[in-house]
């Protein structure tokens, strides 16, 4: 697997939310080429920028001032902040509902226009796994999670129809270094596959509002990107290389939600606090 190359001039400065998370930590190295200085920011603690090429801005999302000074001067956002399992909705609704309205309004008064939205498969995870879903596909969220998240691809948009801001919602499917799991098997998207993804989100001009699932070349797939073959993603790895090491795991339960439905145990988190 080989990393994607930057075609065009890097912008002069990228913002990252999340940038402490799992996949904000891959992204912190692989953004590097695509930005004269990338801004990284989490309510979380982050490593020191390394160089004059990072800045480093903690930020609670929920914190509308202080988003609004984070978006301050960027050309594009990748908004990869957020809560990123199911949770309580009260522990949703700062950073995933609250941060992401933030996150477009800091764009439409700082001039911002073009974001790339950290999307989710549980934006219709409670479709069935023998079903072929695309953009059009209606929503069906598993969880609170998925709700924030069609949230979000609601809120670009109407920022797009009605402030011109473009963006890119990603529906990601599983980002890690191998499936860990049969569901993975087919929603697995590979850190170099990502990056190709965001590299074509970020340069592909005129994208309105683009609904593109985030899933590598694997074998068997639950999604169709005919709507989103304007970005030119074109995915490079598969699954299949670890098909043996997956398959040795026992077989779920007939009726094991990740077995059943494309947004496997998130449909059945919760309810909280009862």
């Amino acid at each position: 697997m080989t990393s994607t190359s930057t075609p065009r001039a890097p912008f002069n400065r990228l913002l990252l939310t999340g940038a402490a998370g799992g996949l904000g930590k891959v992204l912190r190295e692989r953004l590097r080429p695509y930005a004269n200085v990338l801004r990284l920011s989490d309510i979380a603690a982050l490593a020191p920028a390394v160089d004059d090429h990072e800045e480093v801005v903690l930020c609670d999302l929920a914190d509308k001032q202080a988003v609004h000074q984070l978006v301050e001067g960027v050309d594009a956002i990748l908004h990869f902040g957020g809560v990123s399992v199911e949770r309580p909705f009260e522990e949703i609704l700062g950073a995933n509902i609250s941060g992401v309205f933030h996150i477009y309004e800091a764009a439409r008064k700082h001039g911002v226009k073009r974001v790339i939205f950290a999307s989710s498969n549980h934006v219709i995870g409670f479709y069935k796994q023998d079903q072929q879903l695309d953009a059009t596909s209606a929503r069906r969220p598993d969880g609170y999670y998925g709700l924030s998240k069609s949230y979000g691809e609601d809120m670009a948009s109407f920022y797009f129809d009605r402030y011109g801001i473009e963006t890119v919602s990603i529906r990601i499917g599983s980002s890690f270094p191998e499936p860990q799991n049969r569901r993975m098997m087919h929603t697995w998207l590979s850190f170099d596959d990502l990056t190709q993804l965001l590299e074509r989100s970020l340069y592909t001009p005129n994208v309105g509002h683009t609904v593109v699932y985030g899933m590598s070349a694997n074998k068997d797939v639950w999604w169709d990107n005919r709507y989103a073959s304007h970005l030119g993603f074109e995915a490079k790895d598969t699954s299949e290389i670890f098909r043996d090491k997956v398959e040795a795991q026992p077989m779920p339960a007939d009726d094991d939600p990740a077995r059943i439905y494309q947004g496997g145990a998130f449909v059945a988190a919760g309810p909280f606090g009862d």
